[in-house]
């Protein structure tokens, strides 16, 4: 069975090794323990898989108890359909909240844009009255 070390999975993915401690603190991850005291963290392959579908979750911004049940809902396979209904409620979800936050932030760009012109329009006038 092909195991990794939380430093081969944090250099896999590009992240710490206290990012993987974080998400086995939530129960995202559950290694096995080796060594004197149990100190190593032994991942399994079933978690590099949990870890990938995590890191991926967080890239659609959902929260870690959305990602929590939609990769708790991969480990049993007894209803299909439920599962992928579960998962596109979340993403129409999500998708909402993406887009007010884009509807937030095309306001304040315009904002924004409405501040430099004043600015700039006032800059104008200061130097042509100097």
């Amino acid at each position: 069975m092909v195991t990794y070390t939380i430093a081969e999975l944090a250099r896999e993915f590009d992240i710490t090794a206290r990012a993987i401690r974080f998400y086995e603190d939530h129960g995202l991850l559950s290694p096995s323990r080796e060594g004197v005291g149990g100190r190593n963290r032994v991942y399994t392959a079933r978690d590099r898989t949990r870890l990938k579908l995590t890191l991926r979750g967080k890239r659609l911004g959902l929260t870690l108890s959305e990602i929590k049940s939609i990769v708790d809902m991969y480990e049993s396979p007894k209803d299909t359909v439920a599962q992928m209904n579960r998962f596109l409620a979340v993403l129409a979800h999500q998708r909402e909240t993406l887009e007010q936050q884009r509807a937030d932030i095309e306001m304040a760009l315009a904002e924004v844009a409405a501040h430099e012109d004043e600015c700039r329009r006032m800059l104008a006038q200061s130097t042509q009255t100097a």
